[in-house]
């Protein structure tokens, strides 16, 4: 083979390594990628049933219920316009308190029923997930229809 060609060959084995590294890596991203959704978004259906996401509000007041084996969870996710029944098994965070914030990891069961692998807190007294503290305003406003979300926002090239 001539130096040229091997250059050329050499050139193309490096190419095709770094998009084979590119890929591996944009997968495991992909794989590792959680969405974030409102009660609302998840009584709308826009929710993925069987896929892992997060579920963020407020918990309700007076929804919060424990059952006798004492790691049952079973409480209740509004952003003020809609609810969503939330079961978990596990020890709650110490600031897990009925009205205040919550975030929640897990997925719809056929039932649609939140089924919760992790429950996060908000840490201080002013704390709220920015697409909480957005969901409840605009659910709050009584123009929550002609308002754009923040992921409309952000193709249009504007700030949420």
């Amino acid at each position: 083979m001539k130096p040229r060609h091997q250059r050329l060959a050499l050139a193309l084995l490096g190419l095709i390594i770094l998009a084979l590294a590119a890929w591996l890596v944009l997968s495991a991203f992909r794989q590792n990628l959680v969405f974030f959704f409102t009660p609302t978004q998840v009584q709308a259906g826009e929710a993925p049933i069987g896929h892992h996401f997060r579920l963020g509000g407020m918990v309700e007041k007076g929804s919060y219920r424990r059952e006798a084996d004492g790691i049952t969870h079973h409480f209740v996710v509004t952003d003020t316009a809609r609810r969503v029944d939330v079961t978990y098994q596990g020890l709650l965070p110490d600031l897990f308190k009925e009205g205040k914030g919550v975030v929640a990891q897990g997925q719809l069961d056929q039932d649609h029923q939140f089924v919760a692998d992790e429950v996060l807190a908000k840490h201080d007294e002013n704390y709220m997930p920015p697409e909480a503290a957005y969901a409840i305003e605009r659910a709050q406003s009584p123009q929550t229809q002609a308002e754009p979300t923040p992921a409309q926002l952000l193709q249009q090239g504007g700030r949420p």
